[in-house]
């Protein structure tokens, strides 16, 4: 073919239609942008992670443990020339004597110069590298804000009293949300002995930070002397490239997340170009007769307006992108609370080819729909008002196969899983199937059941719903699909908060005491009594590690690799109740509960849960062996329960009988309900000032930090989800101005035949009223329905909407549509018919 002419011919064709041109490109602007700015950001965070790698972990390798470490893994590391750091962390209760403030945090004894690299980022500044010196303390910012404290002021921890030398504003590889339900607070790991905080029972994370001499080649020497030695000793460690892997994945994660609900408004915008292209080529359908009459081939035809799309579609994926550049330098403070580094913002050169291509690629696939049936006009078209249809052409199907191979292969390449990506593009098959089938089904249903006998406006305006290059098929998809996407997420949200908020309607429980002593026991139960507060659980707890499964020690378990066996099951340290009964959240699924046992020399039958029982792949009768703090203890599996996790209750994962660990060393947990702010601060701070170490839990906070994370997190979501719906109106705004000349011939025949200008508006107002209620309702149906299936599958709650978000997006929706479609009818009856018959002549 003749490329040279084929473009002056699309170049002189466009002259008159540049402005509906125009309106297929904005279709994809959106889309384009948001794939552009999520992709440069994602780059620009990766590369931020890789060149802070040392800083997000604070040292070259970092060691973990609940015991402390043995001399002889420090004697190793000395040995090695490493330079060492330590830190004791633990969940506890502090007190702001200025005010009588208590609140749970998590306490951070720190000894030694780590960080390494990096700083904890103090005001005032340096305050990070002094505090170990005296006796003070360095408390987080949100938390010094929210009891009105100020460095120069004192917090107490456990028994002693610390002056606060400044507050904490990052810490390294921590994002800021990650302290929302137990804010830090550092103090010197040479004063945690005098605060008592260290008792029998308490949960505690034990962290060794280390530092290699730069001329040594660590990774050599990590891989054939450090790691071996740590597995052997069955140490959890990172390394600064393990967390720089491990948090690249996790963001990497993110933003391939929200590349694909960008992907789903590019996918919305491809759908208004078909639909655009589709009534463009029927009014170009003579012009191309004629070009067939001069003899121009079906496939010239075709590659005309193929060019003129392809050219649209280039231009509006470059001003997307330019776009998707101006949003990126928006997202480093959309995202700033979940982020362990702060992102320099440069746009991204494989971003932007990126987001150009794609473009160009879905705008010209999308289009090639209804531009296949250009090839089959026929000449004679030229000389009749008919013309032939394009149905049955085989090449549809093959462009239908490419447009789903590359959503599979553009959701592949962001979730990096094959299978995971065919999950998404045949949930989005399927969405756009099911509202194109209601939308279908609308448009048959009208036909089927035309209500004759209604008023004349009324009929007209169900009429257009089927007329001739109707608008319904194209504005329920995305308009649909757009509502959908939203109203999900709310509705998610919803059932989230709902499920958590349960701990707090009713006589439910919302207060939990722990790391109560044996000899605190009754003073605390009478203290919360004299509180005016109800003792609802007071419960005994031990702790105990796995010995053996049968026969066999947890020493052989782990060199099997054939045992099924889950690795968590034989490295927790479990920590386990005794009583006589089971509870309300307990349910029997297999065997006989017994609840006591006479003598010592009786067998002891516990209770396991069910999903402990599956990792641990035993059954009724098995034997378990435990190691009870030094003594061992021989067991057999009496029950399996089904324990509900979500209750607010002391559950278990193993439950012993009553007359077994009456005498073993314990502490004690106490659950309560307080029905005020006022009444829980109250509680909080009489029982800290008694007992320091003991904790409490308020399950309100808890509550409100999780709709605090829920809010955050749904607002990006929603932000990304945000595009899907202004594209859906982009797309009706422009179908509403591409169908103004079909709209204007059928004003002129309707005022031709009496009608007034009032009636042509009533009709109009009429059919985007049916539309848009179309469109939001199908939405909705499709959120609905997905939500319910997301709480009763993944989130194991039930599911109840609310009624008014549904109430008000229906309302909005719909109410846009009609404003946007008026906004085009007003200018189309203003004109009077004889200027437009004339126009048309």
């Amino acid at each position: 073919m003749n490329f040279p002419w084929l473009l002056r011919m699309a170049w002189r064709d466009s002259r008159r239609n540049r402005s509906r041109l125009l309106l297929f490109m904005s279709s994809i602007v959106l889309g384009i942008a948001a794939l552009v700015a999520i992709n440069s950001f994602g780059d620009n965070l990766q590369q931020q992670i890789d060149t802070e790698a040392k800083k997000l972990l604070g040292a070259d390798l970092e060691l973990e443990s609940p015991e402390p470490f043995s001399p002889e893994i420090r004697q190793f590391f000395d040995s090695l020339g490493a330079e060492a750091s330590e830190e004791v962390r633990f969940a506890s209760m502090v007190l702001f004597p200025k005010n009588g403030g208590s609140r749970l945090v998590q306490v951070r004894a720190l000894g030694g110069r780590y960080p390494y690299y990096g700083e904890i980022e103090t005001a005032p500044a340096g305050a990070s590298r002094s505090f170990q010196v005296q006796q003070t303390a360095l408390a987080d910012q949100t938390l010094l804000l929210q009891y009105n404290a100020r460095p120069g002021d004192s917090i107490k921890v456990g028994n002693t009293t610390f002056l606060i030398q400044g507050s904490v504003l990052k810490v390294p590889g921590q994002a800021g949300f990650s302290t929302t339900v137990a804010p830090p607070v550092f103090i010197p790991l040479s004063q945690l002995e005098a605060t008592g905080l260290l008792q029998k029972g308490s949960r505690i994370e034990r962290k060794l930070y280390l530092r290699f001499d730069e001329s040594q080649n660590f990774s050599s020497l990590y891989a054939t002397t450090i790691k071996p030695r740590l597995e052997k000793a069955e140490l959890r460690h990172d390394t600064a490239d393990e967390r720089q892997q491990e948090i690249g994945d996790a963001y990497s994660d993110l933003t391939g997340f929200l590349n694909l609900v960008a992907f789903v408004a590019l996918l919305l915008g491809c759908i208004g170009v078909a639909s655009s292209v589709h009534i463009y080529i029927k009014d170009k359908v003579i012009s191309v007769a004629i070009l067939r009459c001069l003899g121009v081939s079906g496939r010239q035809a075709l590659a005309i307006y193929l060019i003129q799309i392809s050219l649209m579609g280039l231009i509006g994926a470059v001003l997307g992108t330019l776009l998707g550049m101006a949003v990126l330098y928006g997202l480093p403070g959309l995202f700033a609370d979940f982020l362990p580094v702060e992102v320099a913002v440069t746009p991204s050169l494989r971003a932007i080819v990126q987001g150009v291509l794609v473009g160009l690629v879905v705008s010209v696939l999308f289009a090639l729909l209804p531009l296949l049936g250009i090839r089959r006009v026929s000449p004679l078209t030229a000389l009749r008002a008919s013309f032939e249809a394009d149905g049955g052409d085989k090449l549809r199907y093959g462009v239908f196969t490419l447009i789903l191979l590359f959503i599979w292969a553009f959701s592949w390449l962001q979730l990096q899983d094959p299978l995971r990506a065919l999950v998404f593009t045949g949930g989005v098959l399927l969405a756009l199937l099911v509202l194109a089938g209601i939308a279908q089904g609308m448009i048959w249903a009208v036909r089927r059941f035309f209500p004759t006998g209604w008023a004349y406006i009324w009929r007209q305006s169900l009429a257009n719903l089927y007329r001739p290059n109707n608008q319904t098929l194209v504005l329920v998809i995305t308009i649909g699909l757009g509502t959908a996407l939203i109203s999900t997420l709310f509705f998610v949200q919803h059932s989230l908060l709902e499920k958590v908020a349960l701990t707090g309607s009713d006589n439910q429980p919302n207060m939990v005491v722990f790391d109560i002593q044996d000899d605190q026991v009754e003073a605390v139960a009478t203290l919360t009594r004299q509180q005016g507060l109800p003792v609802l659980q007071q419960v005994p707890v031990v702790t105990m590690r796995l010995e053996g499964i049968g026969d066999r020690s947890v020493e052989q378990i782990k060199q099997d690799t054939t045992s099924g066996i889950r690795r968590w099951v034989l490295n927790r340290e479990y920590r386990v109740t005794y009583r006589d009964s089971l509870i309300d959240s307990e349910t029997l699924l297999e065997g006989r509960w017994r609840g006591s046992v006479a003598s010592p020399r009786d067998s002891v039958f516990i209770s396991l849960s069910q999903n402990l029982a599956e990792d641990m792949k035993v059954g009724l009768g098995d034997k378990i062996s435990f190691n009870v703090q030094g003594a061992i203890m021989d067991t057999w599996v009496g029950s399996i329960r089904e324990v509900d996790w979500q209750r607010v209750q002391t559950n278990f994962l193993v439950v012993f009988p009553a007359g077994v660990l009456e005498r073993a060393p314990q502490f004690h947990v106490l659950i309560t309900r307080v029905d005020s702010v006022q009444q829980a601060a109250a509680y909080q701070r009489a029982v800290v000032q008694r007992y320091p170490n003991v904790s409490l839990i308020d399950l309100n906070l808890i509550l409100q930090t999780i709709d605090d994370i829920l809010g955050r997190v749904s607002f990006v979501i929603r932000f990304m989800a945000f595009f899907s719906i202004i594209t859906g109106l982009v797309v009706l705004i422009g179908s509403v101005i591409i169908s103004k000349y079909q709209r204007i011939q059928e004003s002129v025949l309707l005022r031709t035949l009496g009608a007034s200008r009032r009636q042509i508006l009533s009709i109009n107002t009429l059919e985007y009223f049916f539309l848009g209620s179309l469109a939001a309702l199908t939405g909705m149906l499709i959120a609905l329905l997905s939500s319910w299936a997301l709480a009763y599958f993944s989130f194991d709650t039930p599911f109840s909407p609310p009624l008014w978000p549904i109430l008000i997006a229906y309302v909005s929706i719909t109410g846009l549509t009609i404003l946007i479609g008026l906004s085009n009818s007003r200018a189309v009856v203003n004109k009077p018919p004889l200027e437009i018959l004339r126009t048309e002549v």
